[in-house]
C-alpha cells in the first residue's frame, strides 16, 4: 500500500475496474511563427487573424481527425475534443461537429466531449440535441463534458458578463439535464432561457442521459458541485502531475469533508507525454513541439486570464490558482525566464521536463511516471496529449502507437476490482450497433 493524496485515512493500493485511458487533442494551429510571443499580444482573442492560412487548417483538421481514430484503433478507451474561441491555442470552436465525425468513423471507443460551454449557447438546448445526435450516432458512446469555460472564450470572446456566467452556466445545465430526462414536453421559465416547449428529439441512446463529467481549472464551486451531482471532476492542467498534485490534493479533500468516497474513477487528470524508444531519443523528438506549445499556443495577454468577477470568492479566498491565470503569469514574466534553445523564450525543454509538464521517456520510464500520477493524484481517468504544439502527423502516431502497445499495458491494472466505475458509458451491444464506414 501507498499513502494516497492527502485525506484522512484513506490508501492507495499500487495494484489494486480499471484505469481508463484517453487521447485527448487540443487541435492547435502548427504553423505560429518563429518570435510569436514577442510580436504579438497574445494567442487567444485578439490573435493577429492575417496569422491563420486556410489551407495550413484545413491538413491540420484531416491530420488531427486521422490521429483521433488511430488512437481510437489502437486500443485507447476514450478519444477527447473540446471548445474554444478566437485563438490558435485550439481550432475546435465546435466539438460536436469533431465528435459527430468520430463517432461515424469509430467502432468501440468513448467519444468524450471536454466539453461545450454552457453559458455561450442560445439556446442551450441546443446542447441537449446535438449531444444526443452524437450519442446516437455512436450508439451511445458519448461522454458529456460541461466547462464553465476560460474567461478568454466567454468572457471576450463571445461577450458574457463574468459575474453572471457561472449561474448562467447552472441553469443551462439544468435545462439539458432536464431536457434529457423529461417524459413529456415542458416549459422553462429561466432566469436567460425562457422556452415555451421542450421538447428534443433525438433523445440520447444512453438513461436516463450520458455520463456528466466536469473540465476544471481549479475552482472550489467546481469540486463541490461534482462531489453534489455526482460527476467526474476532471483537472486539465498544462503544467503537469507534479503542479497538479495541489489541486488534486484539494479536490479529495474536499469530499471527505462532504462524506464523498475517494473513488478514482470520480476524477481525470490531463498530461502530457512522448515515449521513443531511448530517452535521449525522446528528448530529441519532443523538444521543438513542447517548446512551440508553452512559448506560443500559451501565451497569453494577463487581463484576458482573469476579469473581475470570474473568480469566485470562495476559490479567492482559498488561494486557489487557476491553470489559465497561471498560464498568464508565465507568459508575462518569461522575458524574465532563461531562454536556453527556445525559439521564444519562455521556459526550456528542460524546465518542463523536470518541472513535469511533460512526461517523457522510454516505454518503461514513462510507465513508471504515468503509474505516479494515476496513484498519487488518485485519478482514473489518464487523459493523455500525445500530440502537442506543432507535432507532425507521423510522430504523433510514432507516440500514439508506442504508448498503445508499451506503456498502456503497464497502467491499466490499476485500481482493478476495487472500485466501480460508474461514469463511463454505457453503449448498445455489439450486435445492435451499425458498424462504421457506411456500406460493408
Amino acid at each position: 500500500l501507498t499513502t494516497g493524496p492527502g485525506w484522512p485515512g484513506h490508501e492507495v493500493r499500487a495494484r489494486i475496474e480499471v484505469v481508463r485511458s484517453l487521447w485527448f487533442h487540443l487541435m492547435p494551429y502548427p504553423d505560429l511563427p518563429d518570435g510569436f510571443a514577442d510580436q504579438h499580444r497574445s494567442v487567444w482573442v485578439d490573435i493577429d487573424p492575417g496569422l491563420y492560412d486556410p489551407e495550413v487548417g484545413h491538413r491540420a483538421y484531416h491530420d488531427y481527425l486521422d490521429e483521433l481514430e488511430y488512437a481510437a484503433s489502437v486500443g485507447f478507451d476514450g478519444i477527447c475534443v473540446n471548445e474554444h474561441h478566437a485563438n490558435g491555442y485550439g481550432l475546435m470552436p465546435s466539438p460536436n461537429l469533431m465528435a459527430a465525425t468520430l463517432a461515424r468513423s469509430t467502432d468501440d471507443a468513448a467519444i468524450v466531449v471536454m466539453g461545450d460551454s454552457l453559458a455561450l449557447y442560445n439556446p442551450p438546448l441546443r446542447v441537449a440535441e446535438e449531444l444526443a445526435m452524437v450519442d446516437g450516432l455512436s450508439g451511445g458512446r458519448l461522454v458529456a463534458g460541461f466547462p464553465v469555460g476560460t474567461p478568454m472564450d466567454t468572457c471576450f470572446a463571445y461577450g458574457m458578463n463574468p459575474l453572471t456566467l457561472r449561474e448562467r452556466y447552472y441553469e443551462a445545465h439544468d435545462l439539458v439535464v432536464r431536457a434529457w430526462t423529461a417524459e413529456e414536453p415542458f416549459a422553462f421559465n429561466g432566469t436567460y432561457t425562457k422556452l415555451r416547449y421542450v421538447n428534443p428529439w433525438p433523445r440520447p441512446v444512453q438513461q436516463p442521459h450520458p455520463p456528466i463529467w466536469i473540465p476544471g481549472g481549479g475552482s472550489v464551486e467546481t469540486w463541490e458541485w461534482c462531489a453534489e451531482m455526482d460527476y467526474v471532476y476532471s483537472y486539465l492542467s498544462y503544467f503537469g502531475y507534479k503542479a497538479g498534485q495541489a489541486t488534486m490534493q484539494g479536490f479529495w479533500q474536499r469530499m471527505a469533508d462532504l462524506g464523498r468516497e475517494p473513488n478514482p474513477f470520480q476524477a481525470g487528470f490531463i498530461q502530457f507525454v512522448g515515449v521513443a524508444d531511448t530517452a535521449a531519443e525522446a528528448r530529441r523528438l519532443y523538444r521543438e513541439p513542447a517548446e512551440y506549445f508553452f512559448n506560443r499556443c500559451l501565451h497569453l495577454y494577463p487581463p484576458f486570464a482573469d476579469p473581475p468577477g470570474y473568480q469566485t470568492e470562495a476559490t479567492v479566498r482559498a488561494g486557489v490558482e487557476g491553470m489559465v491565470a497561471r498560464a498568464a503569469a508565465r507568459s508575462a514574466g518569461r522575458k524574465k525566464a532563461p531562454t536556453g534553445s527556445s525559439a521564444d523564450g519562455g521556459f526550456t525543454f528542460d524546465e518542463m521536463v523536470e518541472r513535469g509538464y511533460v512526461v517523457i521517456g522510454s516505454p518503461t520510464s514513462v510507465a513508471e511516471q504515468l503509474v505516479n500520477v494515476a496513484t498519487t493524484l488518485n485519478v482514473g481517468n489518464l487523459m493523455l496529449l500525445l500530440q502537442f504544439g506543432n507535432m507532425d502527423r507521423d510522430l504523433t502516431m510514432f507516440n500514439t502507437d508506442l504508448v498503445a502497445r508499451e506503456v498502456l499495458p503497464e497502467i491499466r491494472g490499476l485500481f482493478e476490482d476495487e472500485w466501480e466505475h460508474r461514469w463511463w458509458p454505457t453503449p448498445m451491444g455489439a450486435g445492435r450497433r451499425r458498424s462504421v464506414g457506411g456500406v460493408r
